[in-house]
């Protein structure tokens, strides 16, 4: 295109550029309405700029010397009004060749570009969400890839060097250079702010048509706060991916498309033409994320805010790339800020999620001794935990004191932290969590009335909290050796308590204490004593019997170990038992009633032990 020239006017330039101007105006020319300069006959639109050129130039002219260049009063009124006329037919050629060049991004593209070029890693849930992602599979998907470039020219703005960041082209290089021609004229006559105005109306409707593509609504803090959290899941999922490529393909893009019309009209113009198109989207986007970091705290919601907190950090050096300029200081500061805010809800979650665990107040115990629900829930929440041990780390800075932790309260537990010297604060409080965790279980574990129950929840729980650090890598890491054995000794204490509970009584029969008459210890045995011995045995093991094959052990290997257990107590002591006195009841009458059992038939019993159900 043609640049202002520096010749002087002559009133025949004048009138040939008045008569260009007027032919084109809108208002008073049937071709002026019909039909648009640009995009029809190139050589047409390069006429009407230089006929603007002139006009400009007769202006300018004008307003040195009124009596110059024979322009009097009323011929220069005609030569504003006729820069009027131009910069109105100029203005709707600008917006004419915006639209018509605007089209719809390929969302499924930007998609898979944004996650091919994240310098990071996905998210535990990104990978559960894998499915949802834009399928690929298509040809045609593929061929309407849009064309991404690396801007690696030396002169390039520094967010282009960033290796995330893909910027789109958003229209030929013919609109980009006629659109930055009309831009000087429309500026050098004064035009600012309409240039501004008419391009940040029409790129916006272009982004905000692309944020309908990528699933982001038009919703205020209020709006996201009054939401079910289970509705928000889904749209926090959908947010980490369209957030990624607003930032580093969508804005970026538009940024470089003001670059590339006003960055060589004047300071700072490409940037105010920016802020005009995304500022407003940028803060729909960024509001959705603070509404989250200031919603009620509640357990579930870490693990999604969390995933928000690393996305932003992620992402945060690409928006103070793209947000670069002293206009976009107010969204850097919003990101930075929502990213501050959640990392204060996970801690504050946290926190309470300890206190939760402690006060968790449940009376009622769980059937059979099995392990209780809020153990699961805990070592399975713990476990997600571990999942993001890099950003808790970085979260929580501050290391419990040394010494007793909540000391002297007895609904509390006490912990020596001097045992636990260069753990991470993390490790410290999930192991704080843990043992508030077995402090409740112990309370839960009171309110069974049959002793050995009570000693077998305490087993079961405990083995599966054990079992579920070592099964979590970085979990057991975390935690440590030495609280693996001590926790792992907690479980076995609970087994020998269960064991001493249930079975000192039932081998308590199988003595020879009281059997023997007085006197005639090696052959005067009481048989009355016998027998009732033999009955006493009988039911007490029918009891346990009946009642403990409703216990549960869920854990096969535990359950196989403790009967084995059992069995090696029970078995030779009971055959010893019975060799020494069988002789004395089978020659008495109705022996079946007192020796009801084999060795064999005990060892079978035993089996039903724990199953969960009635035996047979």
């Amino acid at each position: 295109m043609e640049t202002p020239a520096n010749s002087t006017k002559d009133n025949s330039g004048y009138e040939s550029a008045e008569k260009i101007i007027l032919r084109w105006d809108s208002t008073a020319s049937e071709v002026g309405r019909e039909r648009m300069i640009f995009g029809t006959d190139r050589q047409e639109a390069d006429f009407y700029l230089q006929a603007v050129d002139e006009i400009q130039r007769s202006l300018s002219s004008a307003s040195i010397s009124d009596c110059s260049h024979n322009v009097d009063a009323d011929n220069q009124s005609k030569v504003k009004t006729t820069i009027q006329i131009a910069m109105a037919r100029l203005e709707d050629e600008f917006r004419n060749i915006l639209i018509i060049h605007t089209s719809a991004l390929e969302i499924d593209s930007l998609f898979d570009s944004s996650t091919s070029f994240s310098s990071s890693t996905p998210t535990h849930h990104d990978l559960e969400d894998d499915e949802d992602c834009i399928s690929d599979d298509s040809g045609s998907s593929r061929n309407n890839l849009l064309q991404l470039h690396h801007c690696e020219s030396s002169d390039s703005s520094t967010y282009r060097t960033s290796s995330s960041i893909r910027e789109v082209d958003l229209m030929p290089a013919e609109a980009i250079c006629d659109l930055q021609a009309i831009a000087m004229r429309m500026i050098a006559a004064g035009y600012l702010r309409e240039c501004i105005q008419v391009y940040g109306s029409v790129r916006k409707s272009s982004v905000d048509s692309s944020f309908r593509k990528l699933g982001i609504e038009k919703l205020s803090i209020g709006d996201v706060q009054r939401l079910e959290w289970e509705a928000l899941e889904g749209k926090i999922r959908r947010w980490i991916r369209a957030a990624r490529v607003c930032v580093r393909i969508l804005f970026a893009s538009e940024k470089k498309l003001c670059e590339q019309i006003f960055d060589c009209v004047g300071t700072d113009i490409d940037d105010a033409c920016f802020m005009e198109t995304v500022k407003g989207p940028a803060i729909q986007l960024f509001n959705f994320a603070e509404a989250i970091s200031i919603s009620r705290r509640s357990p579930e919601k870490l693990f999604k805010i969390l995933d928000l907190h690393d996305a932003l950090m992620e992402l945060l050096p690409d928006i103070e790339a793209v947000f670069d300029s002293k206009s976009s200081d107010s969204i850097r500061v919003q990101a930075a800020e929502i990213l501050s805010r959640l990392a204060e809800a996970a801690r504050g979650i946290l926190s309470e999620f300890e206190n939760a665990v402690l006060r968790e107040p449940s009376r009622v115990p769980v059937p059979g001794g099995t392990i209780h629900p809020l153990t699961r829930y805990v070592m399975n929440y713990i476990s997600l935990i571990s999942d993001y041990k890099q950003t808790l780390i970085e979260l929580i800075m501050s290391k419990p004191s040394t010494g007793s932790r909540y000391s002297g309260d007895p609904s509390t537990p006490d912990m020596e932290f001097t045992e636990l010297e260069g753990k991470t604060p993390l490790a410290l409080h999930l192991i704080w969590i843990i043992v508030v965790l077995q402090f409740n279980l112990d309370g839960k574990s009171k309110h069974y009335r049959d002793v050995s129950l009570a000693h077998l929840f305490m087993m079961n729980n405990v083995h599966y909290i054990v079992q579920k650090v070592k099964g979590s890598p970085e979990l057991r890491e975390m935690i440590g050796d030495d609280c693996l054995r001590k926790l792992t000794g907690k479980f076995r204490q609970a087994a020998t308590s269960y064991q001493r509970a249930t079975w000192v009584s039932v081998l308590y029969c199988l003595r020879d204490e009281g059997l023997h008459v007085s006197g005639s210890f090696s052959s005067g045995v009481s048989k009355t004593a016998l027998r009732e011995r033999f009955k006493t045995f009988n039911a007490m093991f029918e009891e346990v019997h009946r009642t403990q094959s409703m216990w549960l052990i869920p854990d096969g290997q535990l359950r196989e170990e403790l009967r084995i257990s059992i069995s090696e107590k029970l078995l030779p002591a009971y055959r010893s038992f019975l060799g020494r006195f069988r002789s004395h009841i089978e020659s008495g009458k109705h022996p079946e009633n007192y020796i009801k059992y084999s060795a064999e038939d005990l060892e079978t019993a035993v089996l039903d032990l724990f199953e969960g159900y009635p035996a047979s």
